[in-house]
């Protein structure tokens, strides 16, 4: 008797998962506020960057060094005063993914700075890593927080990690063709699956982070250990929406990064607390 063979889902490049997404999707439009104007961010680690908006691209110098650069940008608002700026910079050769949450509210900000692996990087097993006491993904991202326009104090606001998203297990709706559900495990740890779309039929448990923005809104970061791929959305429970960006390469070869952005609707499907 022979073995009935069930059909293998397959993995995708990021490149082909932004065509998937790119139809009838639930993006946040892409907005000009910042055109004009020129915000300078002191870093909670002494860093001062100042950032000059342009229509379509920002002009960045650090005050303390001759760096600085030119990045086509993205700005998104999810929440009135919270904004997502999104771009990316070439530094030292390698592409890095360069994300702000501008609070205007509050005068903070907090950055995410990612980084795909080499290809070479990507070679090592999985097992190997684990016996090494490293972690299993080789995607790299970098968190920062400071002050707008000030240096931040001691004892001023600032997000913060939280556990709040912990336990929810959430759908979310990014076109007419794409949805995806996200268990959140513990402080580390997600699973996800795709329910339709260029991914169905794939899940895996990565690695994770969350922030609280403010109330009911929260940034979340994921880093995909089997396709080198970094995720950031920002979760607005009460709008029931998400608005981000998935960062990788566009193909095998690992040439040319991908960077694209994403939107969905969302829903709370349970949550789950332990004794």
């Amino acid at each position: 008797m022979s073995q009935e063979q069930l059909p293998q889902p397959e993995w995708i490049t990021v490149g082909a998962l932004a065509e998937g997404f790119a139809a009838d999707n639930h993006i946040l439009p892409a907005l000009d506020v910042f055109s004009g104007r020129s915000l300078t961010l002191h870093f909670a680690n002494g860093w001062r960057i100042e950032h000059r908006f342009g229509p379509r691209s920002l002009h960045w110098q650090d005050a303390d060094s001759p760096a600085r650069g030119e990045s086509i940008y993205r700005v998104t608002s999810i929440r009135s005063g919270i904004y997502l700026v999104d771009f990316l910079k070439s530094e030292d050769g390698q592409t890095h993914s360069v994300s702000l949450i501008l609070d205007l509210e509050q005068r903070i900000f907090t950055a995410v700075i990612g980084q795909m692996p080499s290809q070479a990087q990507t070679r090592v097993d999985l097992f190997s890593r684990a016996l090494a006491g490293e972690e299993l993904t080789s995607v790299k991202a970098q968190f920062f927080h400071g002050g707008i326009d000030a240096p931040p104090t001691a004892n001023g606001a600032r997000h913060a990690p939280t556990d709040e998203l912990v336990g929810l297990r959430n759908q979310y709706t990014y076109s007419a063709t794409e949805a995806y559900e996200h268990v959140y495990l513990n402080r580390n740890f997600y699973s996800w699956q795709c329910l339709k779309g260029v991914e169905q039929g794939l899940a895996d448990t990565d690695r994770c982070h969350y922030y609280k923005l403010a109330e009911q809104l929260y940034l979340f970061v994921w880093r995909e250990k089997i396709v080198p791929t970094l995720g950031l959305v920002l979760i607005d429970l009460r709008a029931g929406r998400s608005d981000g960006k998935i960062f990788g390469y566009q193909g095998s070869d690992f040439a040319t990064p991908s960077n694209f952005p994403v939107g969905a609707l969302a829903r709370v499907l349970n949550l789950t607390t332990h004794p």
